[in-house]
C-alpha cells in the first residue's frame, strides 16, 4: 500500500475527509485493502455488530447473543465483537458506524434503522476497507453481503393465516391493515406479500404504514380504524408484527370487541405467543433467529479474512447488484404448533410461557 493510500486510511478512521477519500484509490485497492488487513488478523478480527432497536425483545434477546456465539465458534474465541444499538434512531447508527471505522473494525454487521438513510456510512465503511454485512434488512450502499428472511413469504404466511381465520366470513366486512415502518424496506415486502394474497378475497377499510413499528402508533391506528369503521364492520386485522399486535388487540378491547377478531403477527415474540395461547392473537410467523444469525457471523468472518461471503442466492438493492446472500425460510406460528416450533427449538421453555394468567389455556393445548 503506498504513502498515499495509508494516509487517506487514517482520514477515514478519523472520521473526516469522506468525499476526498472517496476518489482515493480503485475498487481493486480498496479490495486489496481488505484482503490485506483481515488475513493479517487470522482469527483476531474485531466485528462491529449493529442492531436497530431495543423495542422489539429479538434483537438483544436471541440476534446479539446468537451471532456472538457462532463468531466465537468459529474464531476459536479469538474475535472481538463490537456492539451497539441505535435505539431506532438513524442518525444514531450513522454515527456508531464512524466510530466502528475509527475503532478499526475489520467487518461490519449492520441491521439498519432506515436502509436508505444508512447508505453514506456503508461507503464510508467501504472507502475505509472495511467490508459490510447487511443483516434482517436490505441496507442500500455497497454492501458484501446479505441475510434475512424471505420477506415477501412472510407476508404470504400472514395473509393466508387471516384468509384461513376468517374462512367463508372474508367478505363479510372489512379488515385493517397494519403495515410497518416505511424506513424498513421489509416492511415494504411484507405488505407485498400480504396484499397478493388477501387482494380480492378481502375488503381493506383501513391501512396505515405505522411509524417507528411502535405499538402505541399502532394502537392509536387501530381506534381511528374503529372509530372510522364501525365496531361492527371489522372483520380481521393484518399486522405485521407483534409489537403492533399488542397494541391493536388493547385498542380492540378497549373499543368493545368480544371476541377479538383475527390479528395476525410476526416475530414469535413471547407476549405473542402468549396472546396466541390465550386465544386473543390468531397467530405469528416464527423466524428461527439461529441460522440467520449463523449466515451472518459465517459472512462476516470470511470477510474480515479477505475471503469472499458465500450465498445460496443473490439479491439486487436500490443500490448494489448481485449481493450474495442467505435467506431463510419462516413458519406460520399457532396455537396448534406451539410445542413443535418455539418450544421444542428452546426459543421458550413451557414455564416462560405458561405463567399462572396463562396456565389454564396452556393445560389446554397440552402445554406443560
Amino acid at each position: 500500500m503506498n504513502t498515499r493510500m495509508r494516509r487517506a486510511a487514517v482520514a477515514v478512521a478519523a472520521g473526516a475527509m469522506a468525499v476526498s477519500l472517496a476518489a482515493c484509490g480503485s475498487a481493486k485497492e480498496a479490495g486489496d485493502k481488505t484482503k490485506e488487513s483481515g488475513a493479517a488478523k487470522g482469527d483476531a478480527i474485531k466485528v462491529g455488530l449493529l442492531l436497530p432497536e431495543n423495542q422489539t425483545a429479538r434483537y438483544e434477546k436471541f440476534d446479539k447473543p446468537l451471532i456472538e456465539k457462532k463468531i466465537a465458534e468459529l474464531t476459536g474465541g479469538k474475535a472481538e465483537v463490537v456492539y451497539a444499538n441505535a435505539k431506532q434512531d438513524a442518525t444514531t447508527q450513522n454515527s456508531q458506524v464512524d466510530t466502528m471505522i475509527t475503532n478499526k473494525v475489520n467487518v461490519l454487521i449492520i441491521d439498519a434503522v432506515d436502509a436508505k438513510a444508512i447508505a453514506g456510512s456503508v461507503k464510508r465503511a467501504k472507502d475505509a476497507g472495511i467490508p459490510v454485512v447487511a443483516y434482517d434488512r436490505l441496507a442500500e450502499g455497497p454492501i458484501d453481503a446479505y441475510t434475512s428472511f424471505d420477506n415477501e413469504e412472510v407476508g404470504k404466511v400472514q395473509g393466508k393465516a387471516l384468509l384461513e381465520a376468517l374462512g367463508d366470513k372474508a367478505k363479510d366486512g372489512q379488515i385493517v391493515m397494519m403495515n410497518g415502518s416505511v424506513t424498513d424496506p421489509n416492511a415494504k415486502l411484507f405488505k407485498q406479500g400480504a396484499h397478493s394474497v388477501l387482494d380480492g378475497k378481502v375488503n381493506v377499510g383501513k391501512e396505515y404504514d405505522t411509524v417507528e413499528w411502535k405499538p402505541e402508533n399502532a394502537n392509536t391506528n387501530m381506534a381511528g380504524a374503529i372509530s372510522a369503521l364501525g365496531k361492527d364492520k371489522i372483520i380481521g386485522v393484518y399486522s405485521a408484527n407483534d409489537g403492533m399486535a399488542g397494541g391493536i388487540i388493547t385498542a380492540l378491547k378497549a373499543g368493545g370487541f368480544n371476541p377479538l377478531p383475527p390479528v395476525t403477527g410476526q416475530d414469535a415474540e413471547l407476549a405473542g405467543v402468549q396472546r396466541i395461547v390465550a386465544g386473543e392473537q390468531f397467530m405469528s410467523v416464527y423466524k428461527p433467529y439461529a441460522p440467520e444469525a449463523e449466515a451472518a457471523a459465517k459472512m462476516a468472518v470470511a470477510l474480515a479474512k479477505g475471503e469472499k461471503a458465500a450465498g445460496t442466492s443473490t439479491v439486487d438493492s436500490g443500490t448494489a447488484k448481485g449481493v450474495p446472500s442467505v435467506l431463510i425460510p419462516v413458519v406460520s406460528l399457532t396455537k396448534n404448533n406451539i410445542k413443535d416450533t418455539v418450544v421444542k427449538d428452546g426459543v421458550y421453555t413451557a414455564d416462560e410461557i405458561c405463567t399462572e394468567k396463562y396456565a389454564a389455556a396452556c393445560a389446554t393445548l397440552g402445554l406443560k
